[in-house]
């Protein structure tokens, strides 16, 4: 019996200590799983809390942006007010300033006019300009005798036309015509330059090609204004005449250039003769190679730069079409591709008719031009003859163009930028005169050099070669062509 619980005493004790030993064993390990549980949360916690800070420090970073913008952007605000108010003072100053002179320089001229009156006698005081015509102290007093002298109406008309090119009543019908458009107003300071003197000024210069220094001295006014008066002038005639004297022609008129064309050469369906044409210009700031004139240096010995003008004449010498301003070393036949009228042959404009050239062009399906080969037959001959004689009239006009108007001579004081301008009138002017017969004295004929140069492709057409070949028989079958050849 004793055994028997000491038996059970004995295992009681035993799993006692078991029990301790196993839980004496697990408790190390619970303790590293509290500890890592413990580290993930601070950690946990750390990051939130980092994120925090974070999101505090942007917003703050990005208020503080907005502030410096919106800082900014007042401040540019308030700068821009100011100075607009800056520049509104300035201008009302400025405003009050030209309203006292303008004011102090009345208040002089009436005290030198009363001043002038009180030393006169009473029948000079009699003569006294009245009111709004006193006299204007600060403008120069210049002569103005040759003017005055020319604009009398008794002023014999041969001596006005050898001045101005032109007769007295083809100058009244452009101051006429452009009355409307130069015409300037009377200001209180200044009387406005009537518009006979402004058109005067602006075609003796074209006339003469005198220099503007001479120009002022003639017309009594100073050089700037007198340069001023020529482009406005120019422009003007460009921009309301050129339309109506220098335009392709209607149907009626082209008929009867067809007719008369054909009455002096025998050649058909001819409508213009056309011929290019150089302007001598000082040397150019940039693209100075463009405008070197080759065959004129060669010619002169003597470096040359020009711009090239293309015209297309009728029978009377009358320009229908006008090319001005490509560069002087470029040959005729680029002149004419670069042209208004080749665009508009290329859209039909010219289909079934012709305009004869030079040798310097190309023979196409609507410019016709001289055999060019070294042994021409007969026929040939006879057929550069008979286009020798249109040809002719496009060169005389030409003459006439650079005779009448002597500053296409010379190289002149006009900026290249203007130049077109001026020769555009230039060439307006021409058709007026011509178109009211005035004219040319025979010592201002000028003589032209042709300087033909044979395009690379001087074909660009079979069927043009066929229709010359056709006219140059038909021309020697019915006894049309010359026989200067011969």
């Amino acid at each position: 019996m004793n055994n028997g619980n000491n038996y059970k005493r004995r295992r009681k004790d035993t799993f006692s200590d078991d029990e301790n030993s196993c839980s004496t064993d697990h408790e190390p390990k619970k303790k590293d799983l509290n500890g890592i549980i413990t580290s993930l949360l601070l950690l946990e916690e750390q990051e939130k809390r980092d994120h925090d800070e974070q999101n505090e420090a942007s917003n703050e970073e990005k208020s503080i942006l907005e502030s410096n913008h919106k800082r900014k952007t007042r401040t540019m605000l308030e700068f821009y007010t100011n100075l607009q108010d800056y520049y509104s003072e300035i201008d009302e100053t400025d405003r009050m300033n030209r309203k006292k002179s303008r004011a102090m320089a009345a208040s002089v001229a009436a005290a030198v006019a009363v001043s002038q009156t009180e030393n006169q006698s009473p029948n000079q005081q009699n003569k006294q300009p009245g009111p709004g015509q006193q006299r204007r102290l600060w403008v120069k007093d210049r002569s103005k005798a040759w003017w005055d002298e020319c604009n009398r109406p008794d002023y014999p008309d041969d001596e006005f036309k050898k001045a101005f090119r032109m007769s007295k009543s083809t100058f009244e019908l452009i101051c006429e015509e452009l009355n409307s458009v130069i015409a300037k107003e009377d200001t209180t300071l200044r009387n406005a330059i009537p518009v006979k003197q402004r058109v005067a000024v602006c075609i003796w210069r074209l006339a003469t090609g005198e220099p503007l220094r001479l120009v002022s001295k003639r017309f009594g006014l100073g050089i700037s204004t007198c340069h001023k008066l020529i482009l406005e002038v120019c422009s003007a005639i460009r921009s309301v005449l050129m339309p109506k004297y220098l335009h392709w022609p209607d149907e009626d008129s082209l008929r009867e250039t067809k007719e008369e064309f054909e009455s002096i050469s025998g050649i058909p369906n001819v409508v213009g003769s056309m011929y290019t044409t150089h302007i001598p210009i000082i040397a150019p700031k940039i693209s100075v190679a463009a405008y070197f004139n080759k065959r004129e240096t060669e010619r002169n010995q003597k470096t040359s730069y020009s711009i090239t003008v293309q015209g297309v004449v009728d029978t009377r010498g009358v320009f229908t079409d006008v090319c001005i301003g490509w560069p002087g070393s470029m040959n005729d036949d680029q002149v004419l591709e670069k042209s208004a009228l080749f665009q508009r042959a290329n859209g039909g404009l010219l289909k079934g008719v012709w305009i004869v050239g030079s040798s310097g062009y190309p023979l196409m399906d609507w410019v016709l031009v001289p055999y060019t080969q070294q042994h021409l037959t007969w026929t040939q001959h006879a057929f550069n003859e008979k286009i020798g004689v249109i040809q002719k009239v496009a060169k005389e006009a030409f003459g006439r163009l650079k005779g009448r108007w002597c500053c296409l001579q010379k190289r002149t004081e006009v900026k290249l930028q203007d130049l077109p301008v001026v020769l555009g009138a230039c060439c307006v002017l021409h058709n007026i005169c011509e178109m009211r017969d005035e004219g040319i004295d025979p010592d201002l004929k000028f003589e032209l050099d042709d300087d033909d140069v044979v395009p690379e492709v001087a074909l660009k057409s079979a069927s043009s070669m066929k229709a010359r070949d056709a006219i140059a028989h038909n021309l020697l079958h019915h006894g049309l062509a010359g026989t200067a050849f011969l």
